[in-house]
């Protein structure tokens, strides 16, 4: 059964911005766990973009620092992703997973559940 399902991808000019949601089953979304976004890479399946901590911190890959910030709302049991100043190399299929602990790791093998993704386009 899908416990993980995204939305607001899209196709923006490069400078614009999106919001991307992950919206979680309760047994599946837990507070107490970490939650990030992933996406491909040339020199990987599934490079680490950004985090939400249990506690609210945020954290994201030196690649898109200062423009991808993650939250989360326990109450909606959904995480989001903020893209603001998107360029045409952030285009990809992003996923949200959980972690398998309570604190964050960048090594997709850490992370038990995983979404199907939405797509990203960012034209020049």
């Amino acid at each position: 059964q899908v416990q993980l399902v995204e939305s607001g991808g899209g196709s923006v000019q490069a400078g614009g911005s999106l919001r991307l949601s992950c919206s979680a089953s309760p047994n599946t979304y837990r507070r107490s766990y970490c939650m990030s976004w992933f996406r491909p890479a040339a020199w990987t399946r599934r490079e680490w973009v950004s985090s939400i901590t249990t506690t609210g911190g945020a954290a994201s890959a030196q690649s898109v620092k200062d423009r991808f910030t993650a939250s989360r709302d326990n109450a909606k049991n959904t995480l989001y992703l903020q893209m603001n100043n998107l360029k045409p190399e952030d285009t990809a299929v992003y996923y949200c997973a959980r972690a398998r602990f309570t604190y964050c790791t960048d090594s997709p093998a850490d992370y038990a559940y995983w979404g199907q993704g939405t797509q990203v386009t960012v034209s020049s």
